[in-house]
């Protein structure tokens, strides 16, 4: 695997209510944030970490995604062993960054694995069988 594995939404939220240390890392697009809208984390204090693991809209590889992260992490004073939950729109590209933190020491990295908006419905729309706003967890629009 990799990682140290998969999380449903809402106990991830559960996760980052109950652990003061504990970072939601959105690695979606800023396009995504701007238009579908991010996890509001307000009412427990936090707030997640907005950065892309593809950039947008030139669809590259955000090089700089590791090293952007592990200096937001060093600034908050947080252990390798913090746990960190990665997500996405459906839980791919949230996957491959808890792997490459994994790969960087955090002992303890997590895949919403439904992501923000979850899997396709029969008529191929998210949002209906699960994921972060599925779970009615709070949520804004930039």
């Amino acid at each position: 695997m990799g990682y140290a594995g998969d999380i449903l939404a809402k106990d991830c939220y559960n996760q980052l209510k109950s652990d003061k240390a504990a970072q939601l890392i959105d690695v979606r697009t800023m396009a995504e944030w701007s238009f579908i809208g991010i996890p509001d984390l307000n009412a427990i204090s936090k707030r997640p970490h907005l950065i892309e693991w593809v950039q947008f809209p030139s669809q590259t590889m955000n090089e700089n995604f590791t090293s952007n992260l592990n200096q937001r992490l060093e600034e908050l004073k947080l252990e390798k062993d913090v746990k960190l939950y990665f997500l996405c729109r459906s839980g791919s590209r949230s996957q491959a960054a808890a792997q490459i933190m994994t790969a960087h020491g955090y002992s303890n990295c997590y895949n919403v694995s439904h992501g923000f908006e979850g899997d396709l419905n029969e008529l191929h729309h998210r949002g209906e069988i699960n994921g972060w706003k599925f779970d009615k967890l709070p949520w804004a629009q930039q």
